[in-house]
């Protein structure tokens, strides 16, 4: 197999490390954006010619497009470009501050978002290429406690559909991939909390507080394997629009969307109630 080249951000932990070992494991090529590159000395040391580290907060915008720009101008073509670099909030809306909710946006919606289009030009100049936007179940399904999170996630997802289409006729496809909980630094660590308000105790709204408990037991999912099968979409022709990881992920979507289905059947008679009246 002819080795790929990949730009992956936020590749210090998570998905991002685990995608990034894989890779580089089989030869091919990374550049991966971490915000402090001692997080990957080991790798600049083990992949002196394949790996390359820049340094990348995502909500800095023009930051993106620079890095972005430099990567392609240096290396040529680039494959796989992986919108990964994110974070968990949790907490009740009204829990979280001014400052909690726009950066949160800034790096899960906006840095995403620029990323993505930074990246188009030159995928339409190269003649195709592959875009893979992490999202979560999280951007199907929605827990109290995750308000903000599940903004971010829902609206990066209607972004990246709607730019999947635009973007097909120059051969390039886009891939969003839902994972289910894994065991990452994302819950067990990276995940930031609200201060919280007693008056939300005992409230659905800090049930997250016994997942985030390492006590209860341990995420389901294998971020080895779910990495593993992110690499494998690469190779499927059309790029599949949507990657459910994790069979509790699947079935909790499901079920979801079954219900959402129900509800707008059960709407039928009220929206057909405000159409003008045929002929009219």
């Amino acid at each position: 197999m002819t080795p790929r080249t990949w730009l992956i951000t936020g590749v210090s932990s998570g998905f991002g490390r685990q995608l990034t070992d894989q890779l580089l494991a089989r030869g091919d090529r990374v550049v991966g954006t971490v915000r402090d590159t001692s997080k990957v000395s080991d790798l600049l040391e083990a992949h002196p010619q394949t790996f390359r580290a820049e340094l990348l907060d995502v909500t800095d915008t023009r930051a993106v497009h620079e890095v972005v720009d430099r990567t392609f101008a240096q290396l040529g073509n680039v494959d796989v470009i992986v919108s990964n670099a994110g974070y968990g909030l949790f907490g009740a809306a009204e829990e979280l501050t001014d400052a909690q909710v726009d950066h949160m946006i800034a790096t899960n919606l906006t840095g995403s978002i620029q990323l993505i289009r930074s990246a188009l030009p030159h995928l339409r100049a190269q003649g195709g290429g592959r875009i893979i936007q992490i999202s979560s179940y999280g951007g199907q399904v929605a827990f109290p406690g995750n308000s903000m999170y599940h903004a971010t996630k829902w609206g990066i997802e209607g972004f990246a559909e709607a730019v999947a289409q635009e973007v097909a006729p120059f051969g390039i496809g886009m891939t969003i991939v839902e994972p289910g909980g894994a065991r990452t630094e994302f819950r067990h660590g990276s995940a930031q909390v609200a201060d919280l308000i007693g008056a939300y105790d005992d409230n659905p709204a800090h049930s997250f507080l016994a997942m985030l408990d390492p006590a209860n037991g341990l995420a389901p999912g294998d971020a080895a394997r779910m990495a593993a099968r992110i690499i494998d979409s690469v190779d499927i022709e059309p790029a599949p629009l949507r990657m459910v990881l994790g069979s509790q992920a699947l079935q909790t979507t499901l079920a979801t969307l079954r219900r959402r289905i129900a509800d707008f059947e059960a709407q039928t008679e009220l929206a057909a109630s405000t159409d003008f009246p045929p002929g009219q």
